[in-house]
């Protein structure tokens, strides 16, 4: 790709900082989800998987493994892209995940739970031939105040 080109997209792109680029519908969180989570992960930490000693628990229920949350978040949005898909960047072949700068799990998530992301651009650099791109995602619990996971999700264009 051209510099001409990768810096129109840079540029389109950092028009962009500050916007909510993408919201997620409401996802349902159920225990077989966590229980298929566990057995992936072998994480079977009681809290998760242990419906009745949870319910006595710290939480007074099975909750999400925040891994699990952390999985799932980026998935969310796509099912909203197709109303809010952004720009289209000439040459764009495809995104990387790039990884996290900040992971946090403020809140838990209680066993049937919905859950919903919603996504704000906050950083356009351009880096070894890409637009490098954060995303800082929200991960909410329908009806808690506290969001159950901010993280600073890095995306790299591809031309």
């Amino acid at each position: 790709m051209s510099d001409e080109a990768l810096q129109a997209a840079y540029e389109v792109m950092a028009s962009r900082i500050g916007e909510q680029t993408s919201q997620s519908e409401w996802f349902e969180i159920s225990q077989e989800r966590i229980n298929d989570f566990a057995d992936v992960t072998m994480d079977q930490q009681w809290i998760h998987v242990d419906v009745e000693k949870a319910n006595a628990g710290p939480f007074g229920t099975p909750i999400a493994h925040g891994q699990l949350t952390l999985s799932i978040m980026g998935h969310l949005p796509k099912a909203a892209a197709a109303s809010n898909e952004g720009p289209k960047l000439e040459g764009q072949k495809l995104t990387i995940n790039y990884g996290f700068d900040k992971v946090r799990f403020p809140s838990p998530v209680p066993v049937g739970a919905k859950i919903r992301t919603t996504g704000t651009l906050k950083r356009v650099e351009i880096k070894g031939g890409m637009v490098e791109i954060m995303t800082e995602l929200m991960v909410e619990v329908q009806g808690q105040e506290k969001p159950c996971c901010v993280a600073e999700s890095l995306g790299r264009l591809v031309f």
